[in-house]
């Protein structure tokens, strides 16, 4: 058969194949395209989930009528004219191959009116054939309307969707633009009904936030903000006990664009690593903003997916961020106490800085409050609880040498000290209030300024002595351990040179490794802590990771499982009777741990029962 040249509509339709999947990919051109064209407001009208009828109007800056038959060509647009432009390209469309390909599979009409014209034109397409230009009359802006989508291509069409699937995905993606684009005002209708309208207002704003995910998300999030190395994320990320069951409230976005990204996916899900229930999902609305010229947009067909520059370092950026954010929350203030939105202060009475020089945390309405501890003046000021952890110490000296981090911290060994009296002296109560009972030697009620906290006592005393034990390590670093008989391992080509290549990481992480051959190397110290655990394994574990995605939390996850497990042996147990000293101590060390809203499982630790609940139970105040 000889080779020739395919057909212009048969092109469009193969670009089609990529560029418009389903009416959800032709609502996100579209709407794009008003966005790049300057647009506040924008209707979206759909008939039988957009299989029928896809309207876009927009009062955007509009085309010139003798462009028209322009805009449906292949590659031709009015955002980017050079190489140089393409790699800064800030606008979300570029390519110029969405209106050629959507026109091409269905019947297409494009009218346009210019802000300064006496009227607008009008051109339609059917199928790839390009009819006549004519005058319309228009307002200032742009209308596309998309009829009978594939109805010239019945292999696709076949695999739409019914109605009510179809729609859920444009409502998605209108959704995660809502949250992208709060200065455009989108109006939706289907069916010829309205069914959803996004008010414009301020990014921060809480209408905008609550329109799209709503006022659960809205009341237990936490808000972030921070800049470094020239990247700056900013937005909301949930509590952990606003989990979720699937990654449905999850919104990433580079320089404005809805993106996945496998990296950071993998960033924020180990900054929730051990705050999490098993099987849960975090929610989040994140913005990750950095010079165009150090990510490269034009990857992926419907422009779902980015490349960075410096991944790691985008990677360990968000990873960090994120972290220390969590870090900042306590136990004792739930999100309904904050009703306004602030900005966290790492010298905050009663709060530890945040890791990260200049993070500033601002504070959604939500158990965000946990960061300021409650009452503004309030601060801890009873002393520490002590950790009876004796059983887990016998273990944890086997594996060092030198004395125990714990005993070096002075907090892990002790028995329970009474605290100091609960009276604070000025009145204030503080955020998980005073100790009045405990019940059925689990669980401690504590008083509060508005209603009774329960509190689960082993959970509470186990993040507790987890977050003791990683901070006494920490301190430390990861001390290595020397093998009497170096250990040799086989690899394969390309994770010998890895291995070689890494060298410096690996010793940062204590392993100690030297290239014995094309396939082997020699493993002659492994991690002091780890060194009964499988150390080959992990360490294959660590190239893999080094090698896929430059950076391996492998030693740090195995480490945090085993400490991890001590505190979780080393908390008190169930029946053990406290005081009401010993019980305030528990609460007031709860107040001024990282994380202590959540055991190292991922179950809540406390509970609040306000006064107004507590009426309504009783019928008081009818």
């Amino acid at each position: 058969m000889s080779i020739r040249p395919l057909p212009e509509i048969l092109i469009n339709q193969i670009a089609a194949g990529e560029v418009v999947e389903r009416p959800a990919s032709v609502v996100k051109e579209l709407v794009e395209n008003a966005i790049d064209a300057g647009a506040s407001r924008i209707d979206i009208d759909l008939e039988e989930g957009g299989a029928r009828l896809i309207r876009i109007r927009d009062n955007g800056c509009g085309i010139l009528a003798d462009e028209l038959p322009l805009a449906i060509s292949r590659h031709a647009t009015s955002k980017i004219a050079s190489l140089d432009d393409l790699e800064a390209v800030a606008t979300l469309g570029f390519r110029g191959e969405a209106l050629p390909s959507i026109a091409s599979v269905s019947r297409f009409t494009l009218a346009s009116r210019r802000h300064d014209a006496e009227h607008g034109a009008a051109l339609q397409v059917d199928g790839g054939r390009v009819g006549e230009l004519a005058p319309r009359a228009h307002a200032p802006g742009t209308t596309v309307e998309v009829r009978d989508l594939f109805y010239n291509v019945p292999a696709r069409r076949k695999f739409m969707r019914a109605e009510r699937t179809e729609l859920g995905h444009i409502e998605e993606w209108l959704r995660s633009l809502a949250l992208a684009r709060p200065d455009v005002e989108l109006r939706i209708s289907h069916n010829g009904k309205p069914s959803r309208r996004y008010q414009p207002g301020e990014l921060y704003s809480e209408l905008r936030l609550e329109q799209t995910l709503g006022e659960d998300f809205a009341g237990q999030c936490l808000r972030v903000d921070h800049a470094a190395a020239g990247l700056r994320l900013h937005g909301w990320i949930a509590l952990p006990q606003y989990s979720r069951a699937s990654t449905d409230q999850q919104y990433f976005y580079v320089n404005g664009r809805a993106v996945r990204d496998r990296s950071v996916a993998h960033a924020v899900k180990l900054a929730y690593a051990d705050v999490l229930f098993h099987g849960r999902h975090p929610a989040y609305v994140l913005f990750l903003e950095l010079d165009p010229t150090r990510v490269d947009v034009n990857v992926h067909p419907a422009k779902h997916e980015v490349r960075f520059r410096d991944a790691r370092l985008v990677h360990d950026f968000v990873y960090r961020t994120l972290k220390d954010a969590l870090a900042q929350t306590r136990a004792g203030i739930s999100g309904e106490q904050l009703a306004a939105r602030g900005t966290y202060d790492p010298q905050s009475p009663g709060v530890a800085p945040a890791a990260m020089p200049g993070a500033g945390f601002a504070l959604a309405r939500g158990p965000a409050a946990a960061v300021t501890g409650g009452p503004a003046s309030w601060a801890p000021r009873q002393s520490p609880l002590g950790l009876q952890v004796a059983d887990a110490t016998s273990a944890y000296a086997a594996l060092y040498a030198q004395p125990s981090p714990a005993a070096d911290a002075g907090a892990l060994t002790a028995d329970f000290q009474p605290g100091l009296p609960p009276a604070s002296g000025d009145g204030q109560v503080p955020p998980l209030g005073f100790a009045i009972a405990q019940l059925h030697g689990i669980y401690i009620l504590s008083e509060c300024a508005d209603g009774l906290i329960v509190v689960d006592m082993h959970a509470a005393h186990e993040r507790i002595g987890y977050e003791r034990l990683k901070s006494a390590h920490d301190s430390m670093g990861l001390a290595a351990q020397p093998l009497l008989v170096p250990l040799t391992l086989a690899l394969g080509e390309r994770e010998a040179e890895t291995a070689e290549r890494e060298q410096a990481t690996l010793a940062a992480l204590g392993f100690e490794v030297t290239r014995a051959g094309p396939g082997t190397v020699l493993v002659r110290s492994v991690p002091a802590l780890l060194a009964h655990a499988e150390p080959d394994a992990l360490l294959r574990d660590v190239i893999a990771d080094l090698r896929e995605h430059g950076h391996s939390r492998r030693v740090d996850s195995a480490r945090d499982e085993l400490l991890a497990t001590m505190a979780c042996h080393g908390a008190v147990r169930a029946n053990r009777r406290l005081g009401i000293a010993e019980m305030n101590a528990l609460l007031r060390d709860m107040e001024a741990t990282e994380r202590s809203g959540q055991c190292n499982h991922g179950r809540p630790t406390w509970a609040r029962f306000t006064l107004a609940q507590i009426d309504r139970w009783f019928l008081r105040g009818r």
